[in-house]
């Protein structure tokens, strides 16, 4: 029980400096999702709308983006495709986390760049599993 215990401490304090953008308009799932993440020791920075990613992006320089698809400023697609074309944010793996879960919207994502895509409700232990592992590539 101890080491598994240690094992846990060490792995949460080697994610400290990860950072992660958050985009997610739900102020409560943007809410649980972040201090989830934070919990597991990452450092996140969340936004309700996805035309602030471009400005906040020099700031914070995220590692890894999680992206909602419906946002109430800019279609999750468009912004999709804005990131592949970016010079810099075009190599920050993106995982959608979305309620669209017909496999048509998950082919259009992974398509647009998306190198995960995760139906709400999300499993949180499969979405930890799959950070630390494209934050490791």
């Amino acid at each position: 029980m101890t080491a598994q215990l240690l094992s846990i401490n060490q792995r949460l304090k080697s994610q400290q400096n990860r950072r992660i953008l958050l985009i997610e308009d739900n102020d409560v799932n943007r809410m649980l999702l972040s201090d989830y993440l934070s919990y597991c020791g990452f450092n996140v920075q969340s936004l309700s709308v996805g035309s602030a990613l471009f400005s906040i992006v020099e700031k914070f320089q995220p590692e890894l983006i999680l992206l909602d698809l419906k946002l109430p400023d800019i279609d999750g697609y468009s912004l999709l495709e804005k990131i592949k074309h970016h010079q810099v944010l075009s190599k920050i793996p993106i995982i959608v986390v979305s309620a669209f879960a017909f496999r048509d919207d998950q082919e259009r994502a992974m398509s647009l760049g998306a190198c995960r895509y995760f139906v709400k409700p999300v499993n949180l232990k499969e979405l930890i599993l799959t950070i630390e592992e494209k934050l490791a590539s």
